[in-house]
């Protein structure tokens, strides 16, 4: 009988079997360990998170919860299953979690499929104004099935307005408001968006995705207690692997969040990244990692107060929150364009729009930037006064029409590499 698998199927490594693609994942690390990471939803995992996902707990599949699955021989990921919802639970200080989200977006979708029909209304942040896709943009299921309603910021200060998200609920009546978003800087009012939330009979999501990790570490407040549900993502801040949330404070919403979950928006688990959720569940219970989640605020500060002092114009005059918005059009340059060259200088974000932006999403006006990455490395103020200052350098020089950016670009790339030596991640073999 021939064989049915190719030789070395068992027992040769991934260099050996698929050398193109061994190239690309040692040269993407290459890329991680030589360079800045500033994308506001990127972190850097531990080892054990590593190894929990490249474990043979992903031949495994299964569908339901623990003691209750589809399939037989569940015993090992129900164990597994059951750490990360005891960790998460004790985690954010909540009665119910449900850690198999396999991601952000569809934590929120199994949340509006639990409370609401199609048709229903919506009250949430405006993509433009910070918000997320999955909180109703006409582009996400979300805005293609619901009756989306947006509030947005107030010109003067890039904050929202809470006497007007007051009242459009009062001239709306949504079943659900959201507040979190993916580019919104400020701490929320939680106690004040439930009050809205309350006087118009709707329920209140409050999306931590963006800041799970500092209400996880006590360095933000925290939803639970407030929103009847939250989610939230276990990367980013939460330095954990891809993958969501839905957390509540109430145990007799087990049965309508878990059914929305499982099977109304996703069927098996990814059982390994379950694994890795347990993992940095666990990390974060750890007490070092209180100490993490102040690094990140306190270096966040120390790198919008960087910025500002060069003349770069931050979205609010801070934050209080991993990451920050950059607004460049006083600087006449696009969120595409600066971007790009950050990016040649080692410097990686994202090109983000920002309130009251023209430019279309592919383009935009501005630049967002994150420091979980950079603090999981070891960066303190000095390094991100030293970012700050580097950023200045390629925005001004891209202002200014630099003759020889290609020279600044090299120059600002040679002192990153030199900053980044010093902090090296995952020892090379």
């Amino acid at each position: 009988m021939p064989p049915t698998h190719h030789a070395g199927y068992f027992d040769q490594g991934l260099a050996a079997i698929d050398p193109a693609v061994h190239a690309a994942l040692t040269a993407e690390e290459d890329r991680q360990n030589d360079g800045v990471e500033l994308i506001a939803s990127e972190n850097i995992v531990s080892r054990a998170t590593l190894e929990a996902l490249g474990t043979a707990m992903v031949n495994k599949t299964v569908e339901g919860y623990p003691g209750r699955r589809y399939y037989g021989g569940a015993a090992h990921a129900d164990a597994i299953e059951g750490l990360a919802i005891e960790r998460a639970r004790e985690l954010f200080g909540c009665a119910y979690a449900n850690v198999q989200p396999h991601s952000g977006s569809q934590a929120n979708l199994a949340v509006f499929l639990a409370y609401l029909k199609p048709g229903d209304t919506v009250l949430s942040m405006d993509l433009s104004a910070g918000g997320h896709l999955s909180h109703g943009s006409k582009a996400n299921l979300t805005g293609k099935w619901f009756d989306i309603v947006h509030y947005g910021v107030r010109d003067d200060d890039g904050r929202i307005d809470m006497a007007d998200v007051q009242r459009l609920a009062e001239a709306h009546r949504p079943k659900m408001i959201i507040c979190g978003g993916s580019a919104y800087p400020r701490a929320l009012d939680f106690a004040q968006f439930r009050e809205v939330a309350d006087s118009v009979g709707g329920v209140l999501l409050a999306d931590m995705a963006h800041f799970a990790g500092l209400v996880a570490g006590g360095a933000h407040p925290s939803p639970i207690g407030h929103a009847q549900v939250s989610t939230a993502t276990t990367y980013k801040n939460l330095r954990g692997v891809r993958g969501g949330l839905v957390l509540a404070d109430d145990p007799d919403l087990e049965r309508k969040l878990n059914s929305a979950v499982f099977p109304g928006v996703q069927g098996s688990v990814i059982l390994n990244a379950v694994a890795a959720k347990a993992v940095c569940l666990g990390e974060a219970l750890r007490p070092e990692f209180k100490e993490y989640a102040e690094a990140v605020l306190t270096n966040a500060r120390t790198l919008a107060r960087a910025l500002m002092d060069r003349g770069v114009d931050v979205v609010t005059g801070g934050t209080d929150t991993p990451l920050m918005l950059v607004d460049l059009r006083a600087k006449g340059l696009s969120g595409a364009e600066a971007s790009e060259s950050l990016e040649r200088a080692r410097l990686t974000c994202n090109k983000n729009g920002v309130p009251g932006d023209t430019q279309p999403p592919t383009v935009t006006s501005g630049l967002r930037f994150g420091v979980s990455a950079g603090t999981t490395r070891g960066f303190g103020r000095a390094e991100f006064e030293q970012v700050g200052n580097l950023i200045a350098d390629v925005l001004d020089g891209l202002e200014a029409g630099a003759n020889d950016m290609d020279g600044l670009e090299a120059r600002v790339a040679g002192e990153v590499a030199r900053l980044t030596a010093q902090f090296p991640i995952y020892a090379r073999g």
